[in-house]
């Protein structure tokens, strides 16, 4: 079964976070400790977070 435009659109989607997630890791060595302790705590009250996407495609019974 091919997929719809939609399903191809959200999987480069995915690509991208991946992409931007490498970078993050390639420049979190750069970081003070202080300011991986912020970084953190700012992506820990990003909205969405990955657990909520995921669980937005595998719907609960």
């Amino acid at each position: 079964m091919p997929l719809s435009g939609e399903a191809i659109r959200v999987m480069n989607l995915v690509d991208d976070v991946a992409t931007t997630m490498r970078r993050m890791i390639a420049l979190i060595p750069a970081l003070a400790p202080d300011e991986r302790k912020r970084v953190s705590e700012y992506l820990k009250q990003s909205e969405p977070g990955v657990e909520q996407v995921q669980a937005a495609l595998v719907p609960t019974k």
